[in-house]
């Protein structure tokens, strides 16, 4: 750490927690001090027992089956050794977990970077449940996002999950916004909705580039996830389940309302997303810097430093490079 290391890294590359760390470097003696247990545990294999999994795995009968074939087969002989997960762990440690076959493993590699510098050039969009008055029924609700000026673009819900609607919103809000070829990509999770061939067939006609989460990867589309945490923690969120789906989209359409024109967005200064969507933000950003300057220049022994930074957020990023040096990524999205 005196070389610059940060603490919480460097404590994980040790094995030691950060506390721990903190707390030895506040005392007088910076050895470390933990006795570690005292027996081994009683059921701990032995040497040769490890050695008898190890050839039973090896073995021409068994070295092309997996622990949990292998476990029930003994069973089937009258012989037991171990656990599927002990089996499991002592191969690990032999390095003897590889993978097998001849195709490739897989793998899920981080979603490409996006970067919007204005409106309608990187969307994102989700869809969310809505309880109704049925026990495990649901309404859908299907939400499109502009990343740059956290404009919801389109809003509808619907009775059911399916690509046609989706496609069928998705070319909606892109002639409602005049969006032109090549001039737009879409981020989205991986469900049949998102990736039907209705959907992808409708994206490539209007020339929009698709973009997807990795499976089970919600922080890969943090703007939509934010969104729906915003719309259901307001106060004004029923506390019942929606009668019926005219009332459900009258909620929504109110709310959409709401969060486009009055919701001053922490993530943008403190704007509405209709203000930087269509370009009004600029001046209302120079104003509040003015106020903060003339409250300054009265009370200067009030402010230690800078005036807060009112500066209009000229670039968002979807899912940035860890590696990126550019300061003005905006990595706040809720």
């Amino acid at each position: 750490m005196e070389s610059g290391a940060r603490l919480s890294p460097a404590a994980k590359m040790l094995g030691l927690s950060a506390r721990t760390v903190i707390r030895w470097r506040l005392g007088n003696e910076c050895v470390d001090k933990r006795k570690g247990p005292q027996e081994a545990p009683c059921g701990k294999l032995s040497s040769q027992e490890r050695q008898r999994i190890l050839k039973i795995a090896n073995s021409p009968e068994y070295r092309d089956l997996s622990p949990k074939q292998i476990v029930p087969k003994l069973a089937d002989m009258g012989l037991y050794l171990a656990s599927e997960s002990t089996f499991y762990r002592i191969l690990r440690e032999e390095k003897q977990v590889n993978h097998r076959e001849a195709s490739r493993p897989a793998s899920s590699p981080r979603p490409r970077e996006h970067v919007a510098t204005g409106a309608c050039q990187v969307w994102s969009w989700d869809i969310t449940y809505l309880k109704t008055n049925v026990n495990g029924m649901f309404f859908y609700l299907y939400t499109i996002m502009d990343v740059w000026s956290r404009k919801i673009v389109a809003a509808r819900v619907f009775e059911k999950e399916c690509m046609e609607h989706s496609a069928a919103l998705f070319s909606q809000a892109c002639w409602r916004h005049g969006v032109g070829r090549d001039q737009l990509a879409l981020h989205s999770d991986n469900g049949s909705p998102m990736k039907g061939a209705t959907m992808l067939a409708t994206m490539q006609k209007l020339g929009v580039a698709a973009s997807f989460s990795r499976p089970s990867v919600s922080n890969d589309n943090p703007f939509s996830e934010s969104l729906f945490r915003t719309m259901k923690y307001r106060p004004e969120y029923p506390s019942r389940p929606f009668a019926s789906i005219e009332e459900a989209q009258r909620w929504v359409d109110a709310f959409v309302d709401w969060y486009n024109k009055e919701h001053l967005h922490s993530a943008i200064r403190f704007v509405t997303p209709d203000d930087r969507h269509y370009g009004r933000e600029a001046p209302i950003l120079a104003e509040r810097r003015r106020v903060y300057e003339e409250a300054r220049s009265r009370q200067p022994n009030r402010w230690s430093q800078e005036i807060r930074n009112w500066e209009p957020v000229k670039i968002v990023r979807l899912n940035p490079v860890k590696s990126s040096e550019d300061k003005s990524v905006l990595l706040d999205v809720a």
